[in-house]
């Protein structure tokens, strides 16, 4: 028997590694039959952390391109256009529908919100042609402006 179970965990890791979509139709099959003995565990928790690890790049990244119109916004006020202001809504809607599926993601903001808003400088420095020197060191915004579909600086 465990022989058995030795090559269906080695089957199941070379299915992982030849073709991924098939692998995880076979193990949520196996999941859903209950037959867990069965299914590649170790991926399956792999995967599973990789997710949150994708919806909180994800997070990061949408927070980091709101900042950069943000910016370019409270910076540049004779250059404000409907694509900056699109941009912004665009990214508080797909945030606000991430935060709603996994509500835990939202502290992580404050946290990583200094090295987040020094990448959204970086962006923002080359959109506007503006010097460095010209945003501010710290982010000016609170988790809740950057947030807030009606805040504009």
């Amino acid at each position: 028997m465990q022989s058995q179970l030795d090559q269906t965990a080695v089957g199941q890791s070379g299915l992982y590694d030849e073709d991924f979509f098939e692998w995880t139709r076979h193990n949520a099959e196996l999941l859903r039959s209950g037959r867990f003995e069965q299914a590649d565990i170790e991926h399956i928790a792999e995967e599973i952390e990789d997710m949150g690890k994708r919806n909180l790049h994800e997070m990061n990244s949408r927070v980091r391109v709101l900042l950069s119109h943000l910016m370019k916004w409270q910076l540049q006020p004779g250059k404000k256009s409907r694509s900056w202001e699109r941009t912004i809504a665009s990214q508080r809607t797909e945030l606000g529908q991430l935060l709603e599926d996994s509500p835990s993601l939202r502290v992580s903001i404050q946290p990583n919100l200094r090295h987040i808003y020094q990448k959204s400088v970086q962006l923002a420095v080359l959109d506007t042609g503006l010097p460095n020197s010209q945003f501010p060191s710290e982010c000016p915004f609170t988790v809740e402006q950057i947030l807030d579909p009606e805040f504009l600086p």
